[in-house]
């Protein structure tokens, strides 16, 4: 089991987990600008055109979700918390997402603002507020650059994965730079009295949380058993498990070593659910333009790109990038 503990180097959590489908083809650039990185989220649904909340469809160029919604909230005259949005984007990217903002006492759509990095391309109303996860899926644009590597071997791993799937590991954007969410849930739970206050105390639970989900799904990649119809994995929390009792012993064993982290999560008031071992990307395809290799799917939210992207080539991201990634629940 050491293998799957969190070997801690220096002051960094090793975010290395096994690959399913062998070592990457080869390596590429991956963001070297923003249109490398393009998503556009699907709502999968139509604002009615009436009720007390504002939809507004923007388009954004390096700017993250919080951001935007912080300029929305001093734009409309109200407060953050009135604004909703159903997922988290990249800042080093191209993307489209919906946010609400509750404007009560009108049915019309007001004078729309000007945002820096921004653009609305559509507004209407729509009787609730947008929560996280309640879009349908998002449509990603890749693009990575200046691939050294095997190409027949890239062609076969594509294949692969528009076959196969990839582990839905939680991507390194949520543990935090160098896995620096980590090393502060680790201070936090040696206080003696261990308190995850405010946002950033719950962007600390949810590393702790995708961390375990990781954990386990590393032990079901190295054994082969990932990939097995239905398989999910822990999101920990307070209730008895929601595995039946053979894959709970399994998880157990797994988890062993982290079980006051798995304590905390239940005592944070968190409930278990599952996740999908497995991710399948939709409406895959993909082509090879000289060194260039360009990727197009869908995900379902709260899925990474990155986890499908590693599968692939060993990422090379420039040093102004790795210090904006957000942690994009898409």
């Amino acid at each position: 089991m050491a293998d799957l503990q969190s070997a801690v180097t220096g002051a960094a959590y090793s975010l290395d987990f096994p690959r399913a489908h062998g070592t990457p083809a080869g390596k590429a650039l991956f963001r070297t600008v923003s249109a490398d990185f393009q998503v556009d989220e699907t709502l999968g649904f139509t604002p009615e055109g009436r009720g007390e909340h504002l939809y507004l469809q923007v388009r954004k160029t390096d700017q993250n979700t919080r951001w935007v919604a912080g300029l929305l909230a001093s734009a409309f005259a109200v407060d953050l918390a009135a604004v909703g949005y159903s997922g988290l984007k990249d800042r080093r990217a191209i993307t489209t997402q919906w946010f609400s903002v509750t404007l009560p006492g009108a049915e019309e759509v007001p004078p729309l603002p000007v945002l820096e990095g921004c653009e609305i391309i559509a507004a209407g109303r729509h009787p609730r507020k947008l929560r996280p996860g309640s879009h349908r899926e998002n449509r990603f644009l890749i693009r990575l650059r200046q691939f050294e590597g095997d190409r027949d071997a890239l062609v076969a791993r594509l294949e692969a994965v528009g076959r196969s799937g990839v582990p839905n590991y939680f991507g390194e954007q949520r543990f935090g730079i160098d896995g620096g969410n980590l090393l502060e849930v680790e201070r936090i739970l040696a206080m003696r009295s261990p308190r995850f206050k405010g946002r950033r105390g719950g962007l600390y639970l949810s590393a702790a949380r995708s961390w375990l989900f990781n954990q386990v799904l590393a032990a079901r990649v190295l054994d082969g058993s990932w990939q097995e119809e239905g398989a999910d994995g822990p999101l920990w929390g307070r209730g008895r498990t929601l595995a039946v009792a053979t894959l709970a012993e399994r998880e157990a064993a797994v988890l062993a070593p982290w079980q006051s982290w798995c304590d905390a999560l239940e005592h944070s008031g968190l409930r278990q659910e599952r996740r999908l071992l497995g991710l399948t990307p939709g409406d895959f395809h993909w082509t090879l333009e000289g060194d260039e290799l360009v990727l197009g799917f869908t995900l379902p939210p709260g899925c990474y790109a990155t986890a499908l992207l590693r599968e692939l080539a060993v990422l090379d991201v420039p040093p102004s990038d790795t210090q904006t990634l957000a942690d994009p629940m898409v």
